[in-house]
Parts: structure tokens; sequence; C-alpha cells
């Protein structure tokens, strides 16, 4: 695992601005490109597999983006795969074209990765431009579109399980919600769907226990403290959608005086750089954002060059890293 000390060194600051930038510091006044250098390096520093590199001929490939770079660092994860998606495709010697859906080129590309979250206009208006079209982290296939999703269903039986071979009954979830840009489509949050689903089976869902708010550690952190404030009655576990909703929740536990894991357990969902460093270390479901980058990269290069008479869904598994948060 690399140190604050090796991230401060390639980023070129101190590690206590390291520290407090991993941890969400509010009081810490930095620059914008400072945080962005800061969390780079911290998921590039995670990158240890040597790759061999492929000598065929260069190609193109456009990348549509829904995140904009301020707010990939409010949740790390649309950022850690854009950064395996450049990486796989240095390697390959493939050109990476950054667009907007509302700057889309009419330049030949080999295909499109439009990595988020897009509604049915916009990836009508993604075809328009390419027919050789890979959704990342979001399913298509109900319009015929390739896909590259994350297992949502063996990940929240990760949690779960863990939850209650730990003795816990009251469990809770602070769940993510989103809109799709321009035409702000709101989009379910699917472990949400699927934690109330497996916890009915169980008798266990509480509907109290339900949060949701923005995908930002600052979101999070609002929503927990208004619960803690208006409930008597607390989860002794909570799972959180994404790693920056479980820092935020984290920081509303700890403000209220209560312990982790002592009081309530925590477990977050992707395992950015940032779960390492935060205090307690956060226990996460683990995505491959990496490999996901570099997967997405590999697949629209074998759809270029053979036609698929149908479309594919590529379903990523996960694993549980167990850290301090949790007992």
């Amino acid at each position: 695992m690399a140190t604050i000390r090796d991230i401060a060194k390639l980023a070129g600051v101190s590690p206590a601005t390291v520290s407090r930038v991993l941890n969400y510091d509010q009081e810490l006044s930095v620059a914008q490109e400072t945080k962005q250098r800061i969390f780079e390096v911290a998921e590039k520093l995670n990158y240890t597999k040597h790759k061999r590199v492929n000598k065929s001929g260069k190609a193109v490939i456009r990348l549509v983006q829904w995140y904009d770079e301020a707010e990939e660092l409010a949740d790390l994860y649309y950022l850690s795969i854009r950064l395996g998606i450049e990486k796989k495709a240095e390697e390959l010697h493939i050109d990476i074209q950054r667009e907007t859906l509302a700057e889309l080129s009419d330049s030949q590309v080999s295909g499109t990765i439009a990595l988020g979250k897009f509604d049915a206009k916009q990836i009508r208006q993604l075809r328009q431009y390419e027919e050789n079209l890979l959704l990342v982290d979001f399913d298509g296939m109900k319009m015929g579109i390739d896909s590259l999703v994350v297992d949502f269903d063996q990940s929240m039986d990760l949690v779960i399980d863990h939850f209650i071979q730990h003795g816990h009954k009251k469990i809770g979830i602070l769940s993510g919600k989103e809109k799709t840009k321009h035409n702000l489509q709101p989009i379910e949050d699917p472990r949400l769907a699927v934690f109330k689903q497996k916890m009915e089976q169980l008798n266990l869902y509480r509907p109290e226990f339900t949060l949701t708010a923005a995908f930002s550690m600052e979101a999070g952190k609002k929503t927990m403290a208004h619960f803690l404030a208006d409930r008597s009655e607390l989860p002794d576990a909570l799972f959180a959608s994404s790693d920056a909703l479980a820092v935020g929740a984290m920081q509303a536990i700890q403000e209220a005086g209560l312990q982790i894991p002592a009081d309530i357990s925590v477990i977050g969902f992707n395992d950015v750089s940032v779960a390492k460093y935060v205090s307690p270390a956060l226990s996460t479901i683990k995505v491959e954002t990496e490999w996901m980058g570099e997967l997405a990269v590999s697949t629209i290069v074998d759809l270029a060059k053979e036609f698929s008479p149908a479309p594919r869904k590529i379903m990523l598994g996960t694993k549980l890293i167990e850290r301090d948060s949790t007992q």
C-alpha cells in the first residue's frame, strides 16, 4: 500500500496536505488543481500490475463522460475508471479523444466508451455518431447497447452476510441519488432495490433506517447528521452506496459522540484510495475500477474487430475489504 509520504512526494505537496485532502478536511484551503493531482496520484499508486504492451496499429477511441473533473473529486469512483481507461489505451497505443455530449465530433473513431449514467435521449444521440458503443457503469441492454456493469446482487450479499455474521440485525442503508445531465431524469440506486429485497426476505428491512443523499461526502455527512439528531433508535450497522457517502456518514457519527464500530459498523462501496486513509479505515466493497476501465478498452477494441449479432452485458463481481470500521 502506498503511504501518504509516497503520494506527497509525487504530488509535490506536504504529507500533511495529502492527509487533510484524503480525509476531506473542509477547513483546508487548497487549489482545485492540487486536489485533483493528489487524488490522481493516490489512485495511480494502486496500479501495481505489470502489463504487456500490444504493439498493434494506432487507433482512436472516443470517451464521453457524464462527470466533469470537479464532480470526479466529489466521488472518486469515476476518476479511477477513467484512469484505468487511459492507462490501458496508452499500453495499446490507442489515442483517447475526450468529448462531451454537447460537443460530439464527426471524427472517425474505432468506437465510443460512454462512462456514467445516460438517459434514452442521450443514448440515441450517442448512437447517431457511433454504432460501436459501449456503456460503462450503466445497463443499456434494453436498448440493445453493449454494457459493462457491476454485479450489485452479489455485492449486497457480501454486505448483508457480513453484518449478520457479526450479530447485526438493525442494518441501515445510506443510498445515493443522482440525475442524468441536461434532462435531469432521476436515476434509481440499484444497491437500494437489491438491499431492500434481500432484507425483506430476511424479515430485517427497516424503512426508518433507509437514508438517501447525493453521491458526495458533504451530502452524506449532512444527511447522517440530521438522521442521528432526529432518531432515538439507531441502526448498529450501516451500508453506504459509495465510499464518499460512507466517509461523510462516519464524520457525522463521530461528531455525534458515537464510536465506530462499537456503536455503528460502517461499510462503503468502491474501495477508492481514500478508504485506506480515513480514520477509522473504511471497510468497503471493492470494485476493480482500474480493471473496469481496462476491460472497457479491451471490449471496445474487440467490438471494432468483429461484428456482434447481439448486445452483451459484462458483469463484474466484487469483494469485501475488511478494515477498522467494522467489528
